[in-house]
């Protein structure tokens, strides 16, 4: 059996966290009647990204390092529209996560678990 490493799990579980919790906010904030209306379909996308990225994390998944990363990529890119403040904010929430998602501990969880799948 493999072990995750520590920091791994905590990402993992921020994304499902941070997803959850932005989604009841959002759907809270907009309301179930207008959820689905116009672009607000794509906030509930995005944080549905996020509860996937993580659980695939915790699950082992080499793809869920790039979804995470992915999200919150996209996360840069859309708060420095609006505060450059919020975008370094999140770059630097970027670049911990690179690291540490590809660290070489990481890396040997997520092959083994690569491994471990196609044997099964």
């Amino acid at each position: 059996m493999n072990k995750r490493p520590l920091l791994v799990t905590i990402i993992g579980l921020l994304h499902i966290v941070v997803g959850t919790g932005g989604f009841a906010f959002h759907l809270n904030e907009i309301g179930p009647q207008h959820a689905f209306q116009g672009g607000n379909c794509w906030i509930f996308v995005i944080e549905s990204v996020a509860i996937v990225g993580g659980t695939l994390l915790l699950r082992g998944n080499n793809w869920g390092r790039w979804v995470a990363l992915a999200w919150i990529t996209f996360h840069v890119v859309f708060s420095s529209f609006f505060s450059l403040g919020k975008a370094a904010g999140h770059a630097v929430i970027l670049v911990l996560f690179a690291y540490v998602l590809f660290r070489p501990e990481a890396n040997t969880y997520f092959r083994r678990q690569r491994t471990m799948g196609r044997a099964a």
